[in-house]
């Protein structure tokens, strides 16, 4: 009774992760290219890079520490 409620609350964080996962990643490769393609990159583009750099790696490992996969 009380451990389909579990499941399911996984599921939907889960898929949660997922989605945040995705939108980190699209976030961090626009950061990466606006810093490969500028010619001069100021501080605030760096460092705004590697923040955006940080959340999608914290995501991936979390994704990895909870055995999510996007195929089930």
């Amino acid at each position: 009774m009380f451990f389909r409620r579990k499941g399911r609350l996984r599921k939907e964080y889960d898929e949660k992760l997922l989605t945040q996962l995705n939108r980190f990643k699209t976030h961090y490769q626009q950061e990466k290219l606006l810093l490969e393609k500028s010619f001069d990159p100021s501080e605030e583009v760096i460092c705004q890079t590697k923040i955006a750099e940080a959340k999608y790696i914290f995501l991936l490992r979390e994704a990895k520490q909870r055995n999510v996969t996007i195929f089930k």
